[in-house]
């Protein structure tokens, strides 16, 4: 079963800055959608979905993003995401945005909260979703963000 998922991205000019590097945020915004598509290509379900058919849905109460080489205009980048931790009520997404040859240019650690929209709180996932989703996670050596991207610029390095 695979667990950790890819998507192709063109980097548009539109989204470099005055020097042709990408702009900072826009790095989130093709690792949000990158990993929409991944949920819906391989969870089965679109965030839309699974909200009017359970009542609830995940809200993003952290986020954590290294940037370790740029991107530049009209450079092709692989966008991966995996799940790197669950409970019952957070999870933890890895984004990783990486160039042909392996080079890390972006780690994005992620993390949310299951949230129900008629009550407006936190809550704890139902069994069956916590079953489900737990199957996709990918346990790493790494339990902290720094200790994640140090890794990562280490292994940068020998690429």
């Amino acid at each position: 079963m695979e667990k950790e998922f890819s998507s192709t991205f063109k980097i548009r000019f539109a989204d470099c800055d005055p020097i042709g590097h990408l702009n900072n945020v826009k790095y989130l915004e093709y690792m949000l959608n990158a990993r929409e598509d991944h949920v819906e290509q391989n969870y089965g379900f679109t965030y839309e979905q699974y909200t009017k058919e359970t009542g609830c849905t995940w809200v993003t109460i952290q986020n954590e993003i290294a940037y370790l080489k740029e991107v530049r205009y009209n450079s092709t980048v692989e966008i991966t995401s995996k799940t790197i931790a669950v409970n019952n009520m957070t999870s933890v997404v890895e984004l990783l945005m990486k160039d042909e040859n392996g080079i890390v240019h972006a780690v994005f650690w992620l993390t949310v909260i299951y949230f129900n929209m008629k009550t407006r709180k936190a809550e704890m996932m139902s069994d069956e979703s916590l079953e489900k989703f737990s199957k996709f996670l990918v346990e790493i050596d790494h339990k902290t963000f720094k200790e994640r991207v140090g890794y990562l610029r280490l292994q940068n390095k020998t690429k």
